[in-house]
């Protein structure tokens, strides 16, 4: 499984994400139907996503998969399948919250595989 990608891609979303809800937490909070006044939670949600961008970035090259950086990947998987479910069960749905939750759910499955498989590590030519 080509984690690197799966990681970088990841980061690359959430840090997006991050940026935006940090930076324009008001215009998040009228865009999901939320009160001005909850942008403080949305800053705070924006920083999280921002920091687990950023922990997905700098282990982009490391060896994860069975034992190896099993507690990133545990974080990856109870982050995006808690996300993707509550998404799923969610009325009413719009074609952009439709497209968040297919990739939520990639992005879960992505790291059920990389949990339970062991990473072949590819062999150096010299």
């Amino acid at each position: 499984m080509p984690t690197k990608i799966i990681l970088s891609s990841c980061a690359l979303i959430l840090a997006l994400t991050g940026i935006g809800l940090t930076f324009m937490p008001q215009e998040a909070a009228l865009l999901m139907g939320w009160s001005p006044l909850n942008s403080i939670l949305i800053q705070i949600i924006g920083a999280l996503y921002f920091s687990y961008a950023m922990i997905n970035w700098m282990s982009r090259g490391n060896l994860i998969g069975g034992i190896y950086n099993r507690p990133l990947a545990v974080a990856n998987l109870t982050h995006f399948c808690i996300v993707s479910l509550a998404l799923l069960k969610m009325p009413g749905k719009s074609f952009t919250f439709n497209i968040v939750t297919i990739v939520y759910s990639a992005f879960a499955v992505a790291f059920v595989i990389i949990l339970f498989t062991h990473p072949i590590k590819e062999l150096k030519t010299e």
